[in-house]
């Protein structure tokens, strides 16, 4: 059985490992794209920033998630 407290420290390493990379495919790939399609004219740095929110909350949410189904079906 993982201790408790090293299952929370690995949830939030995969948790921003995987938010992490989607970071990255946002900035450089899908929000180019998206804003691109919709006719958005937006910096880099807006880019970043966008992109930096939707990040926080992702690796939170993956965090949240990750123990709550370790705790209930682990």
């Amino acid at each position: 059985m993982v201790q408790r407290k090293k299952l929370h420290k690995l949830a939030m390493y995969e948790s921003l490992a995987n938010v992490g990379s989607g970071l990255l495919l946002s900035i450089f790939i899908a929000q180019p794209i998206i804003f691109w399609l919709y006719d958005i004219e937006i910096g880099l740095f807006e880019n970043i920033i966008i992109a930096l929110y939707f990040t926080i909350i992702s690796i939170f949410r993956g965090y949240i998630w990750r123990l709550y189904f370790h705790k209930w079906f682990y």
